[in-house]
Order: structure tokens, then sequence, then C-alpha cells
């Protein structure tokens, strides 16, 4: 009789062993946190109603299955975590709202809802910082960190900036001779006495660009976008003969004035209301260009071949030479 009382107890502790852990927290209790030695009063319903499945759900949940933690000498639940990182997510568990002050890393806040399973937080702090990346990757490179990228590159190393977006920074007096900035957005940018000798700038787009008094020898500009820049005073005879190719370019409304294009290759070219007064055209292509409402007063066009190029409305006043519409293409 004896043996099976003892049995009888021996089994009555191990169910109480394998028994479920049971919390009896009211929905609406107000309890403690303490946080990293921050203390946070909320309720229970605060911590569970929205995300049941984390972790504090679970803590605090009548059948959560988590019994909560050792408690401080005020009775707060003591939570080994930082607290400049909880403080958005409770306020996100009050509220449904995300609000974080700018100086909190979101990717902080990010690893704590993952600690404490905010599952739906964890989205919407993933997809924000992707955006914010992918910000950061469109984000135009600064002057310095361009000269960086220069001085860091051996001189027999091709230096590339191709595709990279470069818009409106203050690119003045460098020298970027040899340099691929095909694709590249230069949008804007500050290019006013900068040596572009021999650069590719393939369908790069200098809309609007400042390249005041810029040296552009043998520049490889095939369809680039240089609609509205100013180019005034810019220099693209190459000595030895080579020709700058800027075959397709767009210079709509652009400024070319006292430029010295000897040579150029500008072939089905728009140069629509473009002020090239007073430019050295001598031995130019522009065969096929849009001339349309181009100022050419004062430019010297000897040689020049102007074959298929519509110059409806163009201002001719001043030619320093005779037009030549029938030139063969050089």
């Amino acid at each position: 009789m004896e043996s099976d009382g003892t049995a009888e107890n021996a089994s009555n502790v191990i169910a109480e062993r394998e028994a479920p852990i049971v919390n009896t927290f009211p929905s609406n209790k107000w309890i403690k946190l303490n946080v990293g030695g921050q203390i946070y009063t909320t309720t229970i319903d605060t911590l569970v109603g929205r995300e049941p499945d984390s972790m504090l759900a679970r803590m605090f949940l009548q059948d959560g299955g988590m019994m909560p933690s050792e408690r401080d000498e005020q009775g707060a639940y003591l939570i080994d975590r930082s607290a400049r990182y909880f403080e958005p997510i409770i306020n996100y568990l009050r509220h449904g709202e995300f609000v974080c002050e700018s100086h909190i890393s979101l990717k902080g806040v990010l690893e704590e809802a993952r600690f404490f399973g905010i599952y739906s937080l964890v989205s919407h702090l993933e997809e924000k910082l992707s955006e914010q990346e992918q910000l950061l990757d469109d984000r135009p490179l600064t002057r310095m960190e361009v000269i960086k990228a220069i001085i860091q590159t051996s001189a027999i190393t091709e230096l590339r900036f191709q595709g990279i977006n470069l818009s409106g920074a203050d690119l003045r007096k460098l020298d970027f001779r040899n340099i691929n900035f095909k694709y590249a957005n230069m949008s804007r940018c500050n290019l006013s006495h900068t040596n572009l000798n021999y650069c590719c700038l393939e369908r790069a787009d200098l809309q609007y660009a400042n390249l005041e008094c810029a040296q552009l020898v043998s520049v490889r500009g095939l369809c680039a976008n240089m609609e509205g820049a100013n180019l005034r005073g810019c220099n693209f005879e190459d000595p030895t003969g080579v020709r700058t190719n800027l075959e397709g370019v767009n210079l709509k409304g652009a400024c070319l004035e006292s430029s010295n294009m000897a040579g150029v290759n500008l072939r089905v070219a728009n140069l629509k209301n473009a002020n090239m007064k007073n430019c050295n055209l001598r031995a130019a292509v522009l065969a096929g260009a849009d001339l349309e409402r181009c100022n050419l007063s004062g430019s010297d066009l000897q040689e020049a071949n102007l074959r298929g190029a519509n110059l409806k409305d163009a201002e001719l006043a001043l030619m320093v030479t005779p037009l030549h519409m029938s030139q063969a293409i050089r």
C-alpha cells in the first residue's frame, strides 16, 4: 500500500512537470518592462493584441507557453535588450504606426523586431531599408568622391564613370582626359574649364550642363544629350586631324558661341535654336543636321558639309565665307 502511494505521488509530479505553462495575466493588466535599464509601462493587451505570436505575447498570454523573465526591485520584468531600439517597437504595438526618430538606426530596430518576433514590423522595416539603399545607390557622386577616385586610379588604368550619376556636381577645372562617361548622368553639372579631351561621352546626359571653355578635343559623344547646355568658348579641334564625333547629338537650344568646332562631326545632330554665333566650323560635317532657327551669324563654314541639313529660319548674317551646300561628305 505504501509503495502504491509513492508511485502515485511520483506520477503527479511528472504530470505537473509535463502540464503546459499557464499564465494568468488579465488583458487589461498594467505591467512594467525594464528594457536595458529603461522602464516602460504598458498593458498586456498592447503586448499581445497586435502580434499574438511574438515573444512578448507568449510571455504574457494565458496560454503562451513561456514564462516571463525575472523582475527587478521595482517589480518590472527584466529584458536584456537595447532601450534605444525597443521604444519604436513598443510604440508600434500601441498604435500600429512605425514612428522613429531620425537619429535611431533602422537596422538596429530591425534586429530587435526580429528578436521579439514582431514580423509585421520586420517586413515593413526590410522594405523601408531596401528603399533607402536604392536611394543611396542613385545618389549623385560629389566633387570630393570624384577627385578621390581619380587620385586612387593609376595613370595606366582606364577610369570609368560609365552609367554613374554625377548630376549637379561641381566638377569645374578638373582633368578628365581619357575617362569613360558613357551613359553617365551629368545633367546640370558644372564642367566649366574642364579638360575632357579624348573622353567617351557616348549617350551621356549633359542637359543644361555648364561646359564653358572646356577642352573637348577628339571627344566621342555619339547621341549624347546636351540640350540647353552651355558650351561657349569650347575647343573641339584636334591638331592631329582626328575628328570630334558628335554624330546624332542633341544640342537643341545649346550655346556654342565662339567655340572652335573645326572638323567636328555633327552629322544628323539636333541643333534647333542653338546659338552657334562666331563659331569656327571649318570642314565640319553637318550633313542632315537640323539647324532650324539656329544662329550661325559670323561663323566660318568654309568647306563645311551641309548636305541635306535643315536651315529653315536659320540666322546666316555676316558669314565669314559663303555657304557650300553641295560639299561631299568628308
